[in-house]
């Protein structure tokens, strides 16, 4: 791995570990590209439903997530990002000990990004598909 590369996956890393429910989560962002990024998380009991596949919601938070480190990517300048949108297909369930979600920017704005992620489980079946929008926050001048 390039040292520039290494210093922003360090960089997101660090940035997330200050988000108390990103780190009550244990999601890891595993690589970053420009307008990309896969992140996963441990799927343990507690995060699923009766069913015993994962609850929506943490399925949810993992891709709203991943939308926002691939936003953030292009952006690393901005305070962070914040979703304004998102709208998420439930295709199957998830299940194993952990989750995957890879996302990529679709279009890149000044303020404005539209972000795409799949959520998978290890084996690679899919389990949903987001389509989101975020704001960029700027530092004010």
């Amino acid at each position: 791995m390039k040292a520039d590369a290494h210093a922003k996956l360090q960089y997101t890393r660090d940035y997330q570990s200050r988000i108390p429910f990103i780190a009550h989560l244990g999601l890891v962002t595993e690589a970053l590209g420009e307008g990309t990024a896969r992140l996963w998380m441990p799927l343990p009991k507690h995060f699923t439903n009766s069913l015993g596949t994962a609850h929506g919601g943490v399925i949810m938070s993992l891709l709203d997530v991943a939308l926002c480190t691939a936003a953030r990517t292009l952006h690393p300048e901005s305070v962070g990002v914040v979703t304004i949108d998102m709208s998420t297909s439930f295709i199957g369930g998830g299940k194993g000990d952990r989750l995957v979600a890879e996302a990529r920017v679709l279009k890149d704005g000044r303020s404005m990004t539209f972000v795409e992620a799949e959520a998978k489980n290890a084996d690679g079946s899919l389990v949903a598909k987001a389509i989101g929008t975020v704001r960029v926050r700027h530092k004010e001048a």
